[in-house]
């Protein structure tokens, strides 16, 4: 038997390019969100109110906990855009928005 410390190369497509990285389950990818955002922002985030699929990856929406306060519904949130690549890992995040816990959601919010 012959072998060597060569690594197989990879699958290509017709058109000589890598093919795009598999996409993750829904639930994998608001777990991936939640975790590589509480990594950057040293705060564990509360929930993922939105989650589709894109051309890029995924987009999510996560709340995080700002500003926590006593009553709790006084504590300041966060709602950030995330944006996952198809394998999970995030590409870029932004604040969008900044609420009190007891503000109702509005219409036309942005």
């Amino acid at each position: 038997m012959i072998t060597n410390d060569r690594k197989p190369d990879t699958a290509r497509t017709p058109s000589g390019k890598e093919p795009a990285p598999e996409r993750v389950s829904a639930p994998d990818a608001m777990r991936s969100a939640m975790e590589q955002l509480a990594e950057l922002l040293g705060r564990a985030p509360e929930s993922v109110s939105a989650l589709k699929p894109t051309d890029v990856g995924w987009e999510a929406e996560v709340e995080v906990v700002e500003l926590e306060r006593v009553p709790e519904t006084s504590s300041v949130m966060a709602g950030y855009q995330v944006v996952l690549d198809p394998a999970g890992k995030l590409l870029g995040y932004e604040r969008i928005h900044r609420y009190t816990r007891a503000q109702v959601d509005r219409e036309g919010r942005g």
